[in-house]
């Protein structure tokens, strides 16, 4: 028999949000620069590596990372992230469903690896602490996916176990921690592929129109 799960975690930047890719590969058309630089100058370089890391836990602001990111890319570091990532729009499928789903007494949570609230803040307009019973930004608490206590401190937000939720993230490499922990996971590669594989998971239909004005 089917267990159907209790509980949803959701990262935000690529499954709430479109994806990421496409809006970097945009910004770096707009800036002139070549595609995949910010790849290889940022996220392959040690030092990108490292200093988004530190700006996730929190260790960074983000005027220090764009000021740093700047530096690498060789480009005005003025309000970069925001720059950066200015083509995100809200993923309305994924978003309906999140709201479906806390309708059918799902509880939802949000865990996210955070970029820095100011200048830019990439959750302004999707009114998260509404919309969702917990919010947990890598950025408040010291640590950062993929480590097993962000996860453990989302579980303990819902008061829910690992094996009564689903997380759904587009990074890969964030599944395999959760799964061990006892997650079901969902890799966020399509919306409505992601809202048919919860649909399975939950066991309820969460692609009926909303009606809690979730869709920002």
């Amino acid at each position: 028999m089917t267990q159907y799960r209790k509980g949803l975690v959701l990262d935000f930047g690529g499954v709430l949000t479109t994806p990421l890719v496409p809006a970097a590969l945009a910004f770096e058309k707009r800036a002139g620069l070549a595609e995949g630089t910010l790849l290889t100058g940022l996220y392959l370089n040690p030092e990108g590596i490292r200093v988004t890391e530190e700006l996730e836990r929190g260790a960074l602001t983000q005027v220090q990372w764009n000021e740093a990111a700047g530096r690498l890319l060789g480009i005005d570091p003025e309000n970069l992230m925001g720059r950066i990532f200015a083509d995100l729009r809200p993923e309305p499928l994924v978003i309906a469903a999140a709201a479906a789903a806390r309708r059918a007494g799902v509880k939802v949570a949000l865990l996210s690896n955070s970029v820095g609230l100011t200048p830019w803040n990439l959750y302004d307009g999707y009114e998260v602490e509404e919309h969702y019973d917990a919010v947990v930004l890598s950025e408040v608490h010291g640590m950062r996916k993929p480590e097993p206590e962000i996860f453990r401190l989302a579980l303990d937000r819902l008061g829910l176990t690992a094996g009564e939720c689903v997380f759904v993230d587009d990074t890969e490499q964030h599944l395999p921690p959760a799964a061990e922990l006892g997650f079901a996971t969902v890799h966020a590669v399509d919306p409505a592929r992601t809202v048919a594989a919860l649909e399975d998971l939950l066991g309820t239909p969460l692609t009926g129109r909303d009606r809690d004005r979730n869709t920002v």
